[in-house]
């Protein structure tokens, strides 16, 4: 399992998009323990794009862009190219280019 840790903006809209997710579709039974950190049941469907994207069409950013502002934003925070591999599963030279980015000098 590879833990991704969330901005505060992307974590109130992933609970926001959740709970109408929740609200609007039929309720299954409760999910048995050791299912993954969301607690989704698997007999859900997976989510689409569409329903995804729609739960960024507020910010007016897309989702690629919010991580990738996530990745500067904790490259600046930490300068460690091994730091980003490890906590975005990202190549180390995307790495590496995000630490460039964050501090030129």
């Amino acid at each position: 399992m590879h833990t991704v840790y969330l901005d505060t903006l992307t974590h109130r809209l992933l609970d926001e998009w959740l709970q109408e997710r929740h609200d609007s579709g039929p309720h299954p039974p409760p999910a048995p323990a050791g299912d993954d950190v969301l607690g989704a049941p698997p007999a859900l469907p997976p989510v689409s794009h569409c329903a995804l994207r729609r739960a960024f069409d507020h910010t007016g950013i897309t989702p690629r862009q919010m991580r990738s502002d996530r990745v500067l934003d904790e490259a600046r925070q930490t300068a460690d190219p091994v730091h980003l591999v490890h906590l975005f599963g990202i190549h180390p030279g995307t790495a590496v280019r995000y630490v460039h980015t964050a501090h030129p000098d």
